[in-house]
């Protein structure tokens, strides 16, 4: 047998087929395409954050860590083929379960920073810190945990915990998962209710900002309920091929395994497009917008001399009339500097 027959015996191991079978090859293609697509989506997706500035508020610099994070977790998904027991494998599968679960932090503390914003009318700036702390720390102990136990090893199409650690892998991932996927499908319920009301709830002589800002609320409390179920929705068929591996160790499933390998690597990149890429992101995004947010930020030091020699810098400050006395009702949910949304009587 020569070396590439013995190279495909070891890859098709974990489907217990001989190396004539082409289905590990497939799996493991796919699993390489779709976590490349995640990549570069995430490249994409920081280089428009970089493009559009969108980093100086909290909420903004919370969708670059998400995104961020998507990015380092993309590169677990594409670190090459199956790797046999070691110091190899077990690095693969410590970096996938520390993104993995710094991406589902930063979804979390997404969701909690907009319901502080908006429920509990809380201003979180000072919280910043803290949820760098939450976010790249807990998974640091979430991650060590199997490594220390020596819980890592081949699993399937990527290393990750074994089949014979079945209650490491639910305890450290998919119990807690599928647990905060339903806390934030009840807090966005509470929070699409009270922007309703809200809504709803104001009241005063006609003001065109205050209108405009109305109607962009309404537009961006439609899409809430699909956030959590974004993740609910590339989690399913991994925990299905997970339940199927632990009821069935010795005969894995080749259509649950590819379903598995195309949902699991998009777990960062479709909440980072889902929080980011809002109405207003893909109208900047056309020919036109993109030509002129390129010359805005490669050309920032335009000065216009008979007016006032310093640097132009168009912010949405500059877009408001000063003479509004509506400043705090500011209810942009995911990218207003301030959120300081307050209830507005008669």
């Amino acid at each position: 047998m020569d070396s590439r027959s013995l190279n495909n015996e070891s890859r098709c191991v974990f489907f217990n087929s001989s190396s004539k079978d082409n289905r590990c090859a497939v799996i493991l293609s796919v699993k390489r395409a779709t976590g490349t697509f995640s990549l570069v989506g995430c490249v994409f997706m920081l280089f428009v954050i970089w493009l559009l500035r969108r980093y100086h508020s909290l909420a903004q610099k919370m969708i670059l860590s998400l995104t961020v994070a998507a990015f380092f977790d993309s590169i677990a998904y594409v670190m090459g083929e199956t790797h046999p027991k070691g110091s190899l494998c077990n690095f693969q599968a410590w970096w996938l379960t520390y993104f993995d679960w710094s991406a589902l932090a930063w979804v979390c503390l997404i969701t909690l920073n907009l319901y502080l914003n908006l429920v509990r009318e809380i201003s979180t700036n000072r919280y910043e810190k803290f949820y760098h702390l939450m976010a790249w720390g807990l998974p640091l102990v979430m991650a060590s945990l199997p490594l220390l136990r020596g819980c890592y090893g081949p699993a399937g199409a990527w290393c990750w915990i074994t089949d014979d650690h079945v209650a490491w892998r639910f305890g450290i991932w998919y119990v807690p998962l599928f647990s905060l996927i339903f806390l934030m499908i009840c807090c966005y319920g509470r929070i699409i209710c009270v922007a309703n009301n809200r809504m709803q709830s104001w009241r005063g002589t006609f003001n065109p900002e205050r209108e405009r800002r109305k109607v962009s609320l309404a537009a961006e409390i439609k899409p809430l309920k699909w956030y959590p179920s974004v993740y609910l929705l590339v989690s399913t068929f991994p925990l299905v091929n997970r339940l199927h591996n632990a009821f069935y160790p010795e005969e894995p499933s080749f259509p649950l395994t590819l379903l598995h390998v195309l949902s699991a690597p998009l777990h960062g990149l479709a909440n980072a497009f889902v929080f980011g890429l809002d109405k207003e992101w893909w109208s900047l995004l056309s020919p036109t917008g993109l030509q002129l947010a390129l010359q805005s930020r490669l050309c920032d030091r335009t000065r216009i001399g008979e007016y006032y020699p310093g640097a132009v810098r168009y912010t949405q400050a500059d877009l408001i009339d000063p003479s509004d006395d509506d400043d705090d009702d500011t209810n942009v949910l995911f990218y207003s500097p301030d959120m300081t949304l307050k209830d507005r009587g008669p």
